[in-house]
């Protein structure tokens, strides 16, 4: 059995093609039970979590992500994937789980945004310095015609280091120090910490926004107030898992603020046609990800296909 490093995971998974991967899974009848959530105390410090998520597809391939999240610890996720053959139960590729994480997280984001922001995006603010922001910006920038990039963390010379590595890639980025400025400046904000406490207020919502919430995997976690989730018309990428495992919707929906019915659509209804997703330039939208099995195995498969092609022509 090959086993499949991060780089290569990266490289396998360009975005374009990435993307238009998950689309197409959305709109397929992929099998993914709910994932398995352990948290597992670890005395003195946060807990470390475990997630256990398999998908399979009738006739074709099998896979599960394990891989743990430790906050405390850089970096925070761990783990692998493992492709199988369904028909026989024969793993065939085991690969960098935190890449293919990174990089389908980022591609469901981007995919939500294609449906959601505004067509002429050209602003982009990344809240978040951690593995997943520059995925996000590249990501994002796949889909809308980003030329202005603004990232903010709560230390500065992180954000600097990432704009500095967007800019590597040719994209035009600066640090902010103020995140309620750059805020009310974005016409699409993607937010991706491990923050317990909302940092985005709806008071700095403006019209046209699209806010893309990546966090807060957990009921104690949060990114957004309860004012921001009042205010936008709600998406997630699984009403299954958004609404029993994110705070950002998991605690307003507690506090009767909002019921299941206010989540307008999610990634199937807008891949499969059923929402029309963002009808005017005036909608603030808000779409919410938690992580979906059939992601990790659409992308899996992509990476199988593109290393067997090229070791064809090798």
């Amino acid at each position: 059995m090959d086993i499949i490093d991060a780089e290569t995971v990266r490289r396998a998974l360009p975005y374009p093609k990435l993307i238009d991967a998950l689309s197409q899974a959305f709109c397929s009848a992929l099998t993914a039970p709910m994932r398995h959530h352990h948290d597992m105390a670890n005395p003195g410090h946060r807990e470390t979590t475990l997630l256990l998520m398999p998908a399979w597809e009738s006739g074709g391939k099998a896979g599960v992500k394990i891989v743990t999240v430790a906050p405390e610890h850089a970096p925070s996720i761990k783990g692998i994937y493992l492709l199988m053959d369904l028909a026989t139960g024969t793993p065939e590729l085991m690969m960098d789980a935190p890449a293919l994480t990174a990089r389908r997280t980022a591609a469901a984001s981007a995919l939500a945004a294609s449906h959601l922001a505004p067509k002429d995006s050209s602003t982009l603010l990344m809240v978040g310095t951690g593995t997943l922001s520059l995925e996000l910006i590249q990501a994002h920038c796949a889909v809308r015609p980003i030329s202005e990039v603004m990232v903010w963390g709560r230390n500065l010379d992180k954000a600097r280091a990432v704009a500095e590595q967007a800019r590597q890639l040719g994209l035009e980025a600066t640090a902010v120090a103020h995140l309620d400025d750059a805020f009310q400046k974005a016409q699409i904000i993607s937010v991706a910490t491990l923050s317990q406490h909302p940092l985005i207020k709806g008071e700095w919502l403006q019209h046209g926004q699209h806010l893309d919430l990546v966090g807060a995997y957990r009921p104690d976690m949060r990114e957004a107030d309860d004012e921001v989730i009042r205010r936008c018309q709600l998406f997630v990428d699984t009403r299954q898992g958004a609404l029993k495992e994110t705070g950002d919707l998991v605690l307003p929906l507690n506090q009767g603020l909002i019921t299941p019915d206010d989540i307008h659509a999610d990634l199937f209804d807008l891949c499969q046609g059923q929402h029309p997703g963002r009808t005017n330039s005036a909608q603030l939208t808000l779409f919410k990800s938690v992580g979906h099995a059939l992601e990790d195995l659409a992308a899996a498969k992509l990476v199988a296909n593109t290393v067997q092609s090229s070791n064809r022509h090798e």
